[in-house]
Parts: structure tokens; C-alpha cells; sequence
């Protein structure tokens, strides 16, 4: 694991890259809500996907000044527009790394990071290859959903009730490759056991599945 910083305007991020031998695509990853790169959750996952052979970037999507503010005001965790272009700020990074440049990237957005990832997805339609979110907001995308071109995989946890419906919803409104996956028994936190187990199988599967960004050519030709 290397840890590294993202310039995003006038912030930088942190963020720490892992890429395992033979690294068939990157997954970057936007925390939702209150969280932060260091978000066990989001590692477990990580390291599920590196063992799958995918190489990894989490990083804060917000500076530790933000943070603080955010801690106290929330301003910024719903602030989907902000968290998007951090996200876009990243993936320009990769791209221009040598060790990442020509790898495939997908996302992997938690909670409010869901939506985050959604937009930034529609914004850099040609480098997205896959989209999976794990108890996320994909609602809080608005406009941008029936933009996505990006396979989509939507991962709710059975008990999530509010949010089972929201990701109903935004399912309805988006164009692309989507799937919803229920995990039985899970909360919103998927911290019942073996429930994040399925969630990094899951995205894992999703990631090698699709392993290319889909053109916005290859979208509207017959």
C-alpha cells in the first residue's frame, strides 16, 4: 500500500493505492457519510478486492479542515457536487499515474459516496467501466442518473428498509446495465456477520465482469 495525495483544485487528498501483481482494473472508492478513507468497512472490502485481483484507491473525498466543519454542520456529506468533483479529481490523477494510467476504474461509493459516484460516473463517461454501491443514496444523483452509462450494481441490506425504496426509485429512472442485490437480514451498516462478506463478493464479481468503459458511441450505435 502506498499512501499518496491527490491535488483537487486548491485542496489535496489523501488517499492510500494498493495494486496487487497483475491488477486487472482500480476501484476508487467515495465514503459516504462522516467517513473517511480509513473506514473499516470500505478496507475490508479493499482487501477482498485486492484478493481478487483488483488494485485500490481510497482516499477522503474531504480535507481535514472540511471534516471538521462537516463534523459539526454536515455541510459538506450531502454535498454531492463537491464529493463528485473530488472524485473526478481522482480519477484524472490515476489516469495520468503510470502504474494505474491504463487500467480500467470503477467506483465504489458508500452512502452518500453512492450518489457521488453516479455523477462523477457521468461526467467521465468513457473511463468508467462498472458502478457498485453498498447501502448508498443513489436518489441523491437527481439528474444524473439517466446519464449513467456505467453497469451499475446496487446493494441494499435486507433490513434497510427507506433505503431499499430509494434505490427502487433511482432504479426507475436510470438507462444503463442496473441491478439491485438484497442481502437478507442486513442493516444499512452490513455489520451483521458474513453480510460484508457478500457485499465485497459481490462488487468483486461486478468489477471483473466489467472490465471496459462502455463509449458513449457504442451506447447510441444499433
Amino acid at each position: 500500500m502506498n499512501e499518496i495525495q491527490i491535488p483537487a483544485g486548491e485542496a489535496a487528498l489523501a488517499g492510500n493505492l494498493t495494486i496487487p501483481d497483475q491488477a486487472k482494473a482500480l476501484v476508487l472508492f467515495a465514503h459516504g457519510s462522516g467517513s473517511s478513507r480509513n473506514s473499516p468497512r470500505n478496507q475490508f472490502v479493499a482487501r477482498t478486492l485486492n484478493a481478487a485481483g483488483l488494485a485500490t484507491l481510497l482516499f477522503d473525498l474531504l480535507t481535514p479542515e472540511e471534516e471538521r466543519v462537516d463534523l459539526y454542520s454536515r455541510e459538506h456529506r450531502f454535498n454531492i457536487g463537491l464529493l463528485a468533483e473530488r472524485l473526478v479529481h481522482a480519477t484524472k490523477w490515476a489516469r495520468k499515474e503510470k502504474q494505474t494510467a491504463d487500467l480500467p476504474i470503477g467506483y465504489f461509493g458508500s452512502s452518500t459516496g453512492g450518489a457521488a459516484a453516479l455523477v462523477a460516473a457521468t461526467e467521465l463517461p468513457n473511463d468508467i467501466a462498472a458502478v457498485v454501491s453498498r447501502g448508498g443514496r443513489p436518489d441523491l444523483a437527481g439528474d444524473a442518473l439517466p446519464k449513467v452509462i456505467a453497469p451499475t450494481l446496487l446493494i441494499v441490506g435486507g433490513e434497510d428498509h427507506v433505503v431499499i425504496e430509494l434505490n427502487e426509485q433511482a432504479r426507475t429512472q436510470m438507462r444503463c446495465e442496473v441491478k439491485i442485490e438484497i442481502i437478507p437480514g442486513a442493516t444499512h451498516m452490513f455489520e451483521e456477520p458474513g453480510a460484508l462478506e457478500q457485499v465485497a463478493k459481490m462488487a468483486g464479481d461486478w468489477f471483473v465482469k466489467h472490465p471496459a468503459a462502455k463509449s458513449v458511441n457504442d451506447e447510441n450505435s444499433p
